[in-house]
């Protein structure tokens, strides 16, 4: 201020005394973030709609739906008949949690599981944003939002609507599919065993369990 120049930044001054004109900075920076997240969400736009049409679709690109998941949630489905559960929440929210929710939410959330890559801060905060919505798509209650919801559940506040009526027609595609015996589930898991047989060190395996129970052995 002495020279006449005053240095502003893009981050709240909290040591500001007055706080109107802090707020004023606050809001500021907020809009101006707002509109880099609209652009770089619709850059990806097309990549998020993408992996969770893959995602959700029995068949995709010509890939056929794994039998395990047909198996799987066809016991879910009778297990709830076999119990007298016939609210379909339920119903959603088992399976929902078995695959969506357990398996595919870490995978995107967690690239350098299955890829050779490195993940920094920004894009873990990123992925965040998407395993996020992913996570509202599969959710069966409502999402009520105002002017004090976070950023990022309200970047995709109305795709959501969409993804979940994708997430409950793959359900759907999945229940009209053929079942499948128990000896197929099993002939599968053979070959499955057969093809990757190579592919798995039993003695590293065994020596973890070994690991394991020496550590935990009075429990075990």
């Amino acid at each position: 201020l002495e020279s006449g120049v005053k240095v502003w930044h893009l981050v709240k001054n909290h040591d500001h005394g007055d706080q109107k004109e802090g707020d004023r900075g606050s809001k500021m920076v907020s809009e101006i973030y707002l509109t880099r997240l609209l652009a770089t969400k619709g850059t990806l736009q097309k990549f998020v709609d993408d992996l969770f049409e893959t995602l959700f679709s029995t068949v995709h690109r010509g890939s056929a739906l794994p039998l395990a998941i047909k198996y799987m949630f066809d016991f879910l489905d009778e297990q709830a008949d076999k119990h007298g559960i016939h609210d379909t929440d339920v119903r959603h929210t088992w399976k929902s949690n078995c695959l969506p929710l357990r398996f595919w939410v870490n995978v995107i959330k967690n690239p350098q599981v299955v890829f050779d890559i490195h993940k920094g801060s920004i894009t873990d905060a990123c992925l965040s944003v998407v395993a996020q919505t992913f996570m509202d798509s599969c959710s069966t209650s409502e999402h009520r939002l105002g002017k004090d919801s976070p950023s990022n559940k309200l970047l995709y506040a109305k795709d959501i609507p969409s993804y979940k009526s994708w997430v409950e027609r793959y359900y759907a595609d999945i229940a009209k599919l053929p079942a499948i015996s128990d000896q197929d589930m099993n002939a599968y898991l053979a070959e499955q065993s057969r093809l990757h047989s190579t592919e798995f060190n039993m003695l590293s395996a065994l020596n973890e369990i070994y690991s394991y129970v020496s550590k935990y052995s009075e429990e075990v």
